[in-house]
Order: C-alpha cells, then structure tokens, then sequence
C-alpha cells in the first residue's frame, strides 16, 4: 500500500482539475495558490498563455483580519482588477485546494464584486 503526501495528493487533484477547467479569452480562469502566510489569485487567459489581472494579500490592508477576511479582500481586489480590464465572467480554478475556508472566502469576495462565475 503506497501513501500520498498531502502535497502529492493535492497535485494529482490539481492535474485533473486542470483537465476539465479551461480559461478562454471570453471566460478567463481564476487560479488561486494559498500558503500558510498568504494568498494569491490571478485571471490567466489559457489561450494565449497571459496573465490579465492579479491579486495578493500583500496588496490589501490586513488590520485586524484573520486570514479568511483577507482572502475575501483579495477576491474582491481581483474582481477590481478583472473588471477594470472589462472581464466579468470567469472559470474558478481551486488549484486543488479543497473549496473551504480562504478558498470559498476569495470566490464569495470576487462574486460580490461582480465576476460571475
């Protein structure tokens, strides 16, 4: 019997998320990457390969927030930046990470600043 690391697991759930979610000129994707300290998200257009909009916890003020209420920041300042570049709809891409916690917080965040996905 073979155990999986949590990072091997993670790494196979993201290849097969990768499988189904495509980013297109019309519906970029948003991919999140979360470490322990921070949380990033960009809005990548797979069809040419760029990255249109990004967004990190550096970026946003943190007083008094635990890590959830930031990650809502963060998605609100990416759906910011998306719009700006007159993106409103997305894919969501979890990068494999279980929709939980930061994950749902920065997707409800860039919801309610109005991408739609």
């Amino acid at each position: 019997m073979s155990t999986r690391t949590t990072a091997e697991a993670r790494a196979k759930r993201r290849r097969r998320i990768r499988g189904r979610v495509v980013g297109t000129t019309e519906r970029p994707r948003v991919s999140v990457f979360r470490s322990n300290k921070a949380i990033y998200a960009q809005v990548i257009d797979d069809a040419t390969g760029t990255t249109l909009a990004a967004a990190r916890s550096a970026e946003v003020d943190t007083a008094g927030l635990d890590k959830t209420g930031v990650a809502k920041k963060v998605g609100a300042l990416l759906a910011e930046r998306a719009r700006a570049h007159k993106i409103e709809t997305v894919v969501f891409d979890r990068s494999g990470y279980l929709y939980h916690g930061r994950v749902k917080a920065l997707a409800e965040g860039a919801r309610e600043g109005g991408l739609v996905f």
